[in-house]
C-alpha cells in the first residue's frame, strides 16, 4: 500500500506547475499534491479507475425456466430442488472448486426466513458445496435476487472474500402472498405506514390514475411483452441461460408421477392480442385498468450468479460476462410503489458516473404494466432498449428470483449484441414503496486497451472543452483514429493542436519517454493514463531532454500548444523516471457508440501502439 501511495505522489508531483520553466529540481513537494486538481469535468468520459484488476465481474449466470405457479412445470417441485440445479451449473460450467466460494447469498421473499434459509443450505449440499461454504438469505421483496448479487459484489469489493454467489429463489406454488396477520393500531395515525399495507394491485391502480396511464397503454405493453418473449424463445436466445431441471409432474386425478425435464418458460402466450385483453375485467377496482392480462404472473423459479475479482477470473482463465458497476436502492411513496425504477435508475446511473443516454439496454421488471409504462415515459426511454426479450408479464415474476434472473438475461443479450451494447441496467419496484437498480458493463469490452472508432460527435469532454468557441478554434469536429497507421493519427492530432492553439500561456510540451521506459530486460515500467480536464494547474511546462530520440523517430513533434481543459498524461511508476509521460489531444468518440471504449481508452490504445512493448498500460 505504501509503495502504491508513493507512486501516486510521484505522479501527482509531475502534474504540478513548476516554479520556473527551466527548473530541473525534483525535490519532493507535498504541498498541493491532490488528485482533485486533475479531476474530470462534469461531462467527462466514463472514468476508468486504476484498480482494473479489482473490478467485481460476473463470470457465469444461469436460471431455471420460469413456470406458472400451481399449474406449471414446477408445481410439484420443492424450492430446494429449484435452487440446487443452478448452483451446480455455476460450478460445473466454470470448473470452479466449490470450496473456494466465500459465501452464497440467496434472495427470497415469501417463506419464513429461517425455514427458507435451511432449505437453501440443503440446496447447496445437493449442488456439491462443502459444509465450509456459508449461506444466508436476504429479503428486499421484489428486488431480493438483485440485492443478493449486490451484497456479494460489495463483499468482494470490501475484501471479505474473492468469490461469491448471488442467487434468487421463489416457489409461489409452495408459498403464497399473504397480508400482515396482525396490524398495529398505530398504523391509522400514519398515512404512509397505512399505505404499506395496500395490495400491490391497488398501488398499480394508483399509479395509473395519478400519472394518467391508460388501459390501452397497459394492454399494449402486455402484448409487446409476450410478443418479444415468444420471439426470443423461438430464436433460442434463452438456451445459454436456462438450466434444464429434471423433476416430476403429478397428475392431480390419478396421483401418477411423470418424470419431466423443464427447460422452457411456460407462461408465454404468443397469441395475446389487444382484443382479447380488452375483454378482461379489472382485477382490483371496479373501474380500474389493471387486469390479469397486464400484470405479472405468479410463478416459480430460481437463478444464480457467480461473481469474483477480475484478477482472479483472469488467473483462472474464466470468460468475463459482465462487470458490476453500481447499485442503488431508493424509497418512494408506498401508495405508488411502482414508480421505484423511475427514481432508482437515475441514482444507479449517477453512481456509475454515467448519464442515462449511456445505457444501451435495460431490464425493468414488469410487475404491472401501469408502473412499467410510467417509468419508461418518465425516463424517456427508447422502447427498443427496454425488455427487448420480454418481461415479467410474459415470463412471470417469482419474487425472490427475478433480480438474479434479469442478470442472466441482460448479460447474455449484451454479449450477443457485442460492440453496440456496453452498459446495461436492471431495475424493479419494491413493495411498501422502494425501487432498486444496478448498472452492469459488458465484460468483453472492458479491457486495459479498449478499442476506439472514428466518429463525428464528441460529448465526452469537460464543460471547458465543450465550449463552442474552443471546439471551433481547435477544429475538434472529428479526429480520425487509424489503427493501421497510428503514427499518422498522432501526427494529425499534433498538427491540429499546433495550428489551432489558443493563447501562449497554456503551452504543453509533448514529453518524450525516457530511456527508463525503453525496452530493457532488467525493468518493466507501469503507467497510468489520467484524465487531465478542466484545471490549468494540471499542465507541466518543464522541458525534458532525455529520451527524446525515441519518439522523434516515430513521428511525434517535440512541442505543441493546447488550450487548458483537455489533455492526457502518461506517467511512469518508477520514481526515477520522472519525465516518463506523454500529453495528447483527445480523439472524438460518439457517446452513443461507446461499446468499444471511452475517450481515455481511445488515446490509451493509440499511445500503446507507439510506446515500447514492455510498457504496461493500466
Amino acid at each position: 500500500m505504501e509503495r502504491a501511495i508513493d507512486r501516486q505522489r510521484v505522479l501527482l508531483q509531475h502534474l504540478l506547475p513548476s516554479p520556473s520553466s527551466g527548473s530541473s529540481s525534483h525535490a519532493p513537494r507535498s504541498a498541493g499534491v491532490s488528485a482533485s486538481a486533475c479531476a474530470a469535468g462534469d461531462l467527462a468520459a466514463y472514468h476508468r479507475t486504476a484498480s482494473f484488476g479489482d473490478d467485481v465481474v460476473i463470470v457465469a449466470a444461469y436460471r431455471t425456466a420460469i413456470c406458472k405457479s400451481k399449474r406449471g412445470g414446477f408445481k410439484d417441485t420443492l424450492p430446494e430442488d429449484l435452487l440446487a440445479p443452478v448452483l451446480r451449473a455455476l460450478v460445473e460450467k466454470t470448473n470452479l472448486n466449490p470450496a473456494e466460494v466465500g459465501d452464497i447469498v440467496v434472495g427470497t421473499v415469501l417463506a419464513p426466513g429461517s425455514q427458507r434459509g435451511i432449505e437453501c443450505r440443503m440446496a447447496a449440499f445437493y449442488a456439491g458445496f462443502p459444509d465450509t461454504v456459508p449461506l444466508r438469505t436476504v429479503n428486499r421483496q421484489c428486488s431480493s435476487g438483485l440485492q443478493a448479487v449486490a451484497d456479494v459484489a460489495a463483499s468482494i469489493k470490501a475484501g471479505f472474500y474473492d468469490i461469491g454467489i448471488g442467487a434468487g429463489l421463489e416457489s409461489m406454488t409452495v408459498d403464497q402472498v399473504q397480508g400482515v396477520p396482525k396490524v398495529n393500531p398505530r398504523v391509522h395515525s400514519f398515512a404512509q405506514a397505512r399505505d404499506c399495507l395496500l395490495p400491490m394491485g391497488i398501488t398499480s391502480e394508483n399509479v395509473a390514475q395519478r400519472f394518467v396511464v391508460t388501459r390501452q397503454e397497459q394492454d399494449q405493453a402486455a402484448v409487446e411483452s409476450h410478443r418479444r418473449a415468444y420471439a426470443a424463445t423461438q430464436s433460442g436466445k434463452f438456451k445459454d441461460e436456462i438450466i434444464p431441471v429434471s423433476t416430476k409432474i403429478v397428475d392431480p386425478k390419478t396421483a401418477e408421477e411423470k418424470p419431466v425435464t423443464i427447460s422452457i418458460d411456460d407462461g408465454i402466450r404468443p397469441n395475446t392480442n389487444m382484443n382479447d385483453l380488452a375483454k378482461l375485467k379489472p382485477a382490483f377496482k371496479k373501474d380500474g385498468a389493471t387486469t390479469a392480462g397486464n400484470a405479472s404472473q405468479v410463478s416459480d423459479g430460481a437463478a444464480a450468479v457467480l461473481l469474483m475479482k477480475r484478477s482472479l477470473a483472469v488467473q483462472k482463465g474464466l470468460p468475463i460476462l459482465g462487470v458490476f458497476r453500481s447499485f442503488a436502492a431508493v424509497g418512494v411513496d408506498p401508495a405508488v410503489m411502482g414508480i421505484g425504477p423511475a427514481v432508482a435508475i437515475p441514482a444507479a446511473v449517477k453512481s456509475a458516473r454515467l448519464a442515462l443516454d449511456d445505457i444501451d439496454l435495460l431490464e425493468i421488471n414488469e410487475a404491472f404494466a401501469s408502473q412499467y409504462v410510467y417509468c419508461c415515459k418518465k425516463l424517456e426511454l427508447d422502447p427498443e432498449k427496454v425488455n427487448v426479450n420480454g418481461g415479467a408479464i410474459a415470463f412471470g415474476h417469482p419474487l425472490g428470483a427475478t433480480g438474479a434472473r434479469c442478470v442472466a438475461t441482460l448479460l447474455n443479450e449484451m454479449k450477443r449484441r457485442g460492440r453496440d451494447c456496453r452498459f446495461g441496467v436492471i431495475s424493479m419496484c419494491i413493495g411498501s414503496g422502494m425501487g432498486a437498480a444496478a448498472v452492469f458493463e459488458r465484460g468483453d469490452c472492458v479491457d486495459e486497451l479498449s478499442n476506439a472508432r472514428t466518429v463525428k460527435i464528441n460529448n465526452l469532454l469537460s464543460r471547458d472543452a465543450q465550449h463552442p468557441n474552443i471546439r471551433s478554434k481547435l477544429g475538434w469536429n472529428s479526429v480520425d483514429v487509424d489503427f493501421l497507421n497510428p503514427r499518422s493519427t498522432i501526427r494529425s492530432m499534433t498538427k491540429r493542436i499546433r495550428s489551432r492553439a489558443i493563447g501562449s500561456t497554456s503551452q504543453v510540451r509533448f514529453q518524450k519517454l525516457r530511456r527508463a521506459c525503453e525496452p530493457n530486460p532488467s525493468r518493466s515500467c507501469r503507467a497510468r493514463v489520467l484524465d487531465m480536464t478542466k484545471r490549468s494547474s494540471c499542465w507541466d511546462s518543464r522541458a525534458t531532454k532525455s529520451g527524446s530520440s525515441w519518439f522523434a523517430n516515430h513521428g511525434v513533434g517535440s512541442r505543441g500548444t493546447m488550450k487548458r481543459g483537455v489533455g492526457f498524461a502518461l506517467g511512469a511508476e518508477d520514481a526515477n523516471a520522472r519525465e516518463c509521460r506523454l500529453h495528447l489531444a483527445p480523439a472524438d468518440l460518439d457517446p452513443k457508440q461507446r461499446g468499444d471504449g471511452p475517450l481515455l481508452d481511445a488515446l490509451n490504445y493509440i499511445t500503446c501502439l507507439l510506446v515500447p512493448p514492455n510498457l504496461i498500460i493500466d
